[in-house]
Formats: C-alpha cells, structure tokens, sequence
C-alpha cells in the first residue's frame, strides 16, 4: 500500500473512515479488498452476514485489522446506525432487495428495502452533515425510447433513442400492475430524495448507477452460497445451470440485450468517487461497460463455451431452452429492451473507463464459481460417522 495517496488533481488524499452498509455482499466485498489493501482508510462494515468478507476479518494479524471492524446490524431497526455514520466521514450504502424474481413476488419487500429502510440513511447523512455514496440501479431508466418505435423506423438505429444518459434520459416504467418496476420506482424515489437533500439541506452526494457488475461471489448459486430456493439474476442463473449440467433457460427467447462491467473494473470508478469529493459530489454516474454488449441468448451461448474452456466438460447436447417470462418470474413481470450506459460524465469528472472484455471477466468468474461449486460438492460428500 502506498504511503500517501493523490487524487486526481495532485492533492495528497487524506485518510478517512467509511461507514460501509451492506458491506457483507458482493459488491461490498470487492469494495473493502480494495480500501484494505491499497488505501489507509478504515471501514465501519456493517451487514447482516460477512462471509463474503470474513478473510479480511480473521486473523487479527493482518496488516489491515485495525482498520475494519464489522457491525452485525439490520438497518430496518437497530438504534446504532445513526451513531455509526455519526462516526465516519463517508457513508456508502449497498443494501437492497436486487433480485428480479423478488421484483414480482415479494413487491412490498422490494419497495420498503429500496425507499423505505434507506430513508434513515439519507436522514442522518444529511442531519449530521456526512457525505454519502448511495448505490442505486440502471434499472431506473426503465424502457428506452427505441423500444416505443415501430420496427421499421430508421429512429432505431439512432443512439439517442436508445444510450442511457444520467442528466438527459427519461425514466419510463411500465403499468402499475407490471409490479418488475417496483425495484425501479423505488430506486428511481430514493435518487429523487437525495437530489432534493442536496439541493435544500446541502446533503454532498454521489449516486451510482451499476450497469450489471460481474465477477467472483457475485449474487448466489441456490443451495451451494445461497438459499436452495430463489431465482437469482441472470448471470448466476446460467451459472447455476451449467454446474448442475442443465440447458440454459432463455426467458422469452433471450432478445433483451444487456451490458456487463467486471466488477474490479467497477470498484475503480468507486474508489475514485471517494478520493475526489470535489469531482464526484453533486453527480450521477453510469458505471458499466458499452462494449460488453449481447443479447441475453449471445450471452448464454459465450457462457457455454467459457464453461467448457474452464471445466473441461463436453456441451451439452441441447444447452438451452426457452422459458417464457411468466412461467419464470410469474405474473406481472416485464423488461427492458436493451440497457447501454452513456460514459460521458464519468469519464470527464472521473477519467474513468473499463478495461475487461466480456469474455475475461466470465472467465474468471466461471473459473471461481467452478471452483466453488466443486469445493461444495466434496464437503457435503464427506458425511460425519456416528459415534
């Protein structure tokens, strides 16, 4: 780790304490490997679980012991929360119900971990005068113009009908009973909330916009580092079905077509938001990858051939199948038809841009969960003899 650290106008960058809520997950993980071993700022790591970080809590002779602690908290009702952003400079917070099955089946869950159980959050941040980093969604531009267009229209082919910009894109959601844009509405809420704090109470801000964020301990593969139970995003989906040697389910035909960013990559752009106040407060980012663009079928099929690069095990005859939406997610569900982040202000405020080819980045994340998944195997293989 360097001694001192510059941001990005020469200035020596000095050492500060993170309150990090939902710092257990996959994105927090990756955030606190980060700060631990190339910074000297300290974390308040707050979260239900910690697996996903007990390696850098155990043992207590690693050179960053004295700078995380880890809080086992719910945010919905524990009186220490408060205290603890009162403690730290910066308050970044992870915690969210992100799962689009949940989006339909649990609508209420979503809404009240999304709007509700972050307002205290922001409250305190803004009473307290502490500066806050919220983590929201790309899914809050919803559907894109293009997709309102009629096939033949040579608008289509336009970028501005279609690129997603933080300060000019419209949010456009589907119909109240499509209850998929619950997640949206209260994400899109939540952003709305910390924009009007900024403006009326001086609330310092960042809002990031993850476009699909992939890597390492990323979401769950059911029953082996997660509820046997659930449908998980549609990374670890495939995942899930290529350990376990099932076709790939496409949902409607696998046309929607998606972005995907490494999350090292990510966690780049992160880091640079906390060391340059100065450029990053007051914005909204995108912090995804354009260049990592398929469709959802294009995605399985690269997967596929990833999975057998690193598995060694022969394709499947058929590898995937198609599904529709609601036999999946059930009723109410609906989609975006293509989500492609916009660069411009993170590249101009932040001088930020991702590096990791699509290919790569499923290959280490494949190459993990393969590992994983394996390790799983053999543990619930060797059972306990009696005695």
């Amino acid at each position: 780790m360097a001694t001192t650290r510059i941001d990005l106008d020469g200035r020596p960058v000095k050492p500060i304490t993170i309150c990090m809520i939902g710092a257990g997950g996959f994105i927090g993980s990756h955030l606190c490997e980060k700060l631990m071993s190339e910074t000297p700022h300290r974390v308040l790591a707050l979260d239900v679980y910690n697996d996903k970080i007990k390696h850098l809590l155990e043992p207590e002779s690693l050179p960053w012991a004295t700078r995380i602690q880890f809080h086992r908290l719910n945010i919905k009702h524990d009186s220490r929360l408060e205290g603890l952003i009162k403690m730290a400079d910066l308050t970044i917070n992870l915690a969210a119900i992100c799962t689009p099955a949940d989006y339909n089946t649990r609508p209420l869950d979503t809404i009240y971990s999304n709007f509700i159980d972050a307002l205290p959050v922001v409250k305190y941040c803004s009473e307290n005068n502490r500066r806050l980093i919220h983590f929201s969604t790309c899914e809050v531009y919803g559907k894109t113009i293009q997709s309102f267009l009629p096939k033949d229209s040579p608008l289509r082919q336009d970028p501005a009908y279609y690129v997603l910009k933080e300060d000019t894109s419209p949010c456009i959601f589907g119909s109240i009973e499509k209850q998929r844009w619950s997640y949206a509405c209260a994400k899109q809420l939540i952003e709305r909330l910390i924009y009007a704090e900024g403006a009326e109470n001086g609330l310092e801000f960042t809002i990031v916009r993850p476009f699909n964020w992939i890597g390492p301990r990323m979401d769950f593969i059911p029953g082996i580092d997660g509820p046997s139970e659930g449908v998980p995003r549609v990374l670890a989906c495939f995942s899930n079905n290529l350990l376990r040697r099932e076709p790939l389910k496409l949902v409607d035909g696998g046309k929607s077509q998606r972005t995907f960013v490494y999350i090292k990559d990510a966690i780049e752009a992160v880091l640079l938001m906390i060391e340059n106040p100065d450029r990053a407060n007051g914005h909204i980012f995108n912090v995804g990858n354009p260049n990592n663009e398929v469709t959802v079928r294009q995605l399985a099929e690269m997967m596929t051939k990833v999975y057998t690069k690193v598995s060694g095990e022969p394709y499947l005859e058929s590898p995937t199948i198609d599904v529709s939406s609601k036999e999946f997610y059930g009723e109410g569900y609906d989609d975006s038809d293509k989500r492609i982040p916009d660069m411009t202000i993170i590249n101009k405020q932040l001088g930020w841009n991702p590096k990791t080819s699509l290919w790569d980045l499923l290959e280490s994340t494949l190459t993990y969960q393969h590992r994983t998944y394996a390790e799983a195997i053999k543990k619930a293989m060797v059972k306990p003899t009696a005695s």
